[in-house]
Formats: structure tokens, C-alpha cells, sequence
């Protein structure tokens, strides 16, 4: 039996939306941002199928609906009508003469409705009435919304170079698993979830810790719905825009702290009045698949490919960032620091050190792509094929048998005979194997006399 190494889950925005509660996703669609969001994110059929049934008031039969695709491609209406009814957008009802029908949502058909044709309540945030005299540019606000997020990252990597964050990101960072606090010590230190953390991409970063503190915006007195609907709010403004903060609530003042503290707004001042939302907040919606933080990283001399591997096991890195020094010190052994280059090499021991750490195999491989130097493209393939292949087998030999001591069980007279005994055991869960053609099964060594007992009694009852 092979171990399993558990990968950080990283929701997209339909998978979180499907955990919440129905009273909340409808409250959720009395927003146009949210319903915009939601339509945006949706597979091409599943917008196909809600844009013809737009503009109808009234249920439209299953039968109809279903005539829309060729009937090879039932498996992919299936999934449409699955998602769309686990995300409220739509509800089977039964029509006049029993027919099935499906209705939409008549809150999402409204707010989707205003969002896209316009007209009814101001549903985007408000601009400020007069100019900022002090206005930044979008230059600054990259470069502002990278130094605020790496401040937590160079935190959790422990870097010396890092400010103090505040105990909000900290409970933040201990409710999400990825920091901990022994008992005894007051340091906190990372866990295998935050050195996985680590190596994900901005974009998927900033949407994971987003997605915690959305999970305890109930236990700091901010109501969830508002906050998800100033998020979406956020992903519909344009970089370089201010807005301003006085039609605000409490509470959304509050949560626009946080968000400042994470490098996701601008705020000159707490009492400013007007915010600027930086690139990580855009796009906020598409979850860790956004685009608009590529922009980002590519336009940024700081952020852009940094790093050559070589193969003979060599890898360079051309930065004088601490933070990303720390990166690559995870999975490499590194042997030489000058000002602005890092020289390292990966190792059997290195690798098996961040697999044991957490990290996978598959997010190493990736980080060292993602983080290529530009030259490396002008001969594909950016990380040579030996180097993936050869950490990808380092962390296979992690994954050995475990064994167990166990019993088995043979020769039985009959295929019935073979199945009784086979879910009796498997409904204890003590059955460890089992070949159906082979009419064979290993139960555990604990659960073998009550196995046992029971096979008696049944052989006593059937020759009876």
C-alpha cells in the first residue's frame, strides 16, 4: 500500500461557493457583481444555456432544454445541470401536465440582468468627487502589492528582513494550518502545508488566504456576504482607480484594513477616504486561475524568471531577494551567495528534505518553470526533462509498501460463499485485500477470530 502525500486544496470559486449555505448564496445573488462573477466563471455550455434562458420569466421543460445538444454530448449536460443546480443558479420545478422543467434563479436572472444590460442601482463602487492630489500609479501599486504579500511570505519562511505583521495575520496564519505554535514555545514555526504554500503561485496564494479569512469573517463580526460582494466589487475595478470609502459601512472598513495589510488595496491613511485596489485584488473571482497576475510578474524586474538549472544539477538564480533565496533553499542545497546571484544544486538529500518537509515532487518541478530566466526559453525545454524526471523518481522512493501482518483467506467452495465473507469483513473494516477472480482476501490480524466466528456460523447454517 502506497503513501499518499496530501497537496494543499486550493478551491476554485464554484467549489467554495458550493460549500456554503443556501441562504447565503441567495443573499450572494442580490448582488450584480456576484452574479457577474459567478456567469463569468462558468464552463462555455453552462453560459450558453443561461443566456438563452435570460429573458424567460417562466420554467422551460427538460426535454426542450436538453434538444440544445447532439446526443453525444449528454455527459456534459449532465455536468451543466449538476453545476448549476448545486450553485442555486437554477432549480428543477414540475410544469403544468407533469412536465420537468428548469427555472432560473429569478435573483441571479435579475442582478445577471442589470450587470450585463445595465440600468437599475449603481451596483459598481463609487468614485471619489474630487481629484487625489497625491494619485498613484499603477508602477507604484504593483510594487506596493508584492512588498505587502512577500512581508508575510518572508514571515513564514523566517526570514530576518521581514516586518512585523499583525496578530490578525498571525491567528490567520495559524487557523489555515500553514504556521504553529508548539506547546512551551512562543516562536511559531511553518508546517508541511506552509511549505507547500510557499511554492504555489501568487495568484492561487492570494485566493487561499483569502478563502481562510473568509472563513472566520463570522468569528471578527463581519457579515460574509458583504465581504464576498466587495470582493467581487474588486475584481470589476480598473487598476490605477481610486474609490471612495464613504458610502462604506463599519465593518467593510474594518475588512478593507485587512485587505491593505495584505497588499490587496491601497490606503494612504485609515481616514483617507479613498483606496486604490492593487493587481492581486483584480480578477479576485477566478480564484487561482487568474491572468492578471502574469502581468505582474513579467512586467516586474524583481519578479520576472530568475532561475537557470543546468544538468549536471546546477542551479542558478539570478536575484538578491532574500525572499526568494528562502525559496530556493527548500529544495536545494545551496553552495555559493554573491550580491546578485545564488549558485545550488539539487540533491537526493535535498529533494527528500522538502518532500519530507511537505512539498511534492510536482510543485518543485513547477516552481523551477514558473521561475525560469528568460534565456531558458530560447531553447525548450525550460528545465531539462533528466532534472524533472529525476526528482520525480527521488519521490517515488518514498512511496514503499507498509506492511501488515494479516490472514488469508482461500479454496472457498463457492463465488457465494467468497462474497459473504469478503463484505462481512469489508463492512468491519478489516478486509485488507481481496482478488474476486481469484476467490482470495487478506483480512487484518485483529479482525481474523471474529472473521472466523462468523464463517463457522455460516457454514453451520448452510449445512443445516
Amino acid at each position: 500500500m502506497a503513501v499518499q502525500q496530501r497537496t494543499l486544496d486550493c478551491k476554485d470559486l464554484h467549489s467554495y461557493l458550493k460549500t456554503l449555505p443556501a441562504g447565503t448564496l441567495d443573499r450572494l445573488y442580490n448582488h450584480p457583481a456576484t452574479c457577474l462573477a459567478v456567469f463569468r466563471e462558468l464552463p462555455e455550455l453552462s453560459r450558453h444555456y443561461i443566456m438563452r434562458i435570460l429573458f424567460v420569466d417562466q420554467a422551460v421543460p427538460k426535454a426542450i432544454m436538453g434538444s440544445w445538444v447532439s446526443s453525444n454530448h449528454t455527459k456534459e449536460l449532465d455536468d451543466v445541470v449538476k453545476l448549476l443546480t448545486e450553485l442555486r443558479v437554477w432549480q428543477a420545478v414540475e410544469m403544468q401536465g407533469g412536465l420537468k422543467g428548469w427555472l432560473l434563479n429569478p435573483t441571479f436572472r435579475r442582478n445577471l440582468k442589470g450587470a450585463l444590460l445595465g440600468g437599475g442601482n449603481e451596483w459598481s463602487m463609487k468614485l471619489p468627487t474630487d481629484t487625489d492630489p497625491k494619485a498613484r500609479d499603477i508602477s507604484f501599486l504593483d510594487a506596493y502589492a508584492m512588498e505587502r504579500w512577500e512581508c508575510v511570505l518572508h514571515f513564514m519562511v523566517g526570514s530576518h528582513q521581514h516586518e512585523v505583521i499583525s496578530s490578525d495575520a498571525l491567528q490567520l496564519l495559524h487557523h489555515a494550518g500553514l504556521m504553529k505554535k508548539e506547546t512551551g514555545e512562543n516562536q511559531m514555526t511553518i508546517t508541511k502545508d506552509g511549505f507547500q504554500f510557499l511554492l504555489m503561485d501568487t495568484s492561487a496564494q492570494v485566493w487561499y488566504f483569502l478563502l481562510q479569512y473568509l472563513d472566520t469573517a463570522t468569528a471578527r463580526n463581519l457579515d460574509l456576504v458583504e465581504c464576498l460582494g466587495f470582493l467581487f466589487q474588486l475584481s470589476f475595478s480598473t487598476l490605477g482607480q481610486d474609490y471612495s470609502t464613504d458610502t462604506m459601512s463599519e465593518s467593510l472598513l474594518r475588512f478593507l484594513q485587512h485587505l491593505r495589510e495584505f497588499g490587496l488595496v491601497y490606503q494612504r491613511k485609515r481616514k483617507a477616504g479613498r483606496f486604490y485596489p492593487t493587481r492581486l485584488a483584480l480578477d479576485i473571482a477566478s480564484g487561482p486561475k487568474k491572468s492578471m497576475l502574469n502581468s505582474m510578474t513579467t512586467t516586474s524586474n524583481s519578479n520576472s524568471g530568475y532561475i537557470v538549472v543546468e544538468t549536471n544539477y546546477r542551479v542558478y538564480a539570478y536575484t538578491d531577494s532574500s525572499l526568494q533565496v528562502a525559496l530556493i533553499a527548500l529544495f536545494c542545497e545551496l553552495i555559493y551567495r554573491f550580491p546578485n546571484l545564488v549558485v545550488g544544486i539539487i540533491t537526493r538529500e535535498s529533494i527528500r528534505q522538502a518532500l519530507r518537509s511537505g512539498i511534492t515532487a510536482e510543485q518543485i518541478v513547477s516552481f523551477l518553470r514558473q521561475h525560469a530566466h528568460s534565456e531558458c526559453y530560447k531553447e525548450p525545454p525550460v528545465l531539462p526533462s533528466t532534472i524533472a524526471d529525476q526528482i520525480k523518481l527521488w519521490a517515488l522512493e518514498r512511496d514503499r509498501f507498509i506492511y501488515k501482518d494479516g490472514v488469508l483467506y482461500n479454496q472457498f467452495d463457492s463465488q457465494a460463499d467468497f462474497e459473504i465473507l469478503k463484505n462481512y469483513a469489508q463492512d468491519r473494516g478489516v478486509l485488507v485485500w481481496h482478488n474476486t477472480n481469484g476467490r482470495k482476501m487478506v483480512v487484518t490480524k485483529n479482525g481474523h477470530d471474529d472473521v472466523k466466528k462468523f464463517w463457522k456460523r455460516h457454514s453451520k447454517s448452510g449445512s443445516m
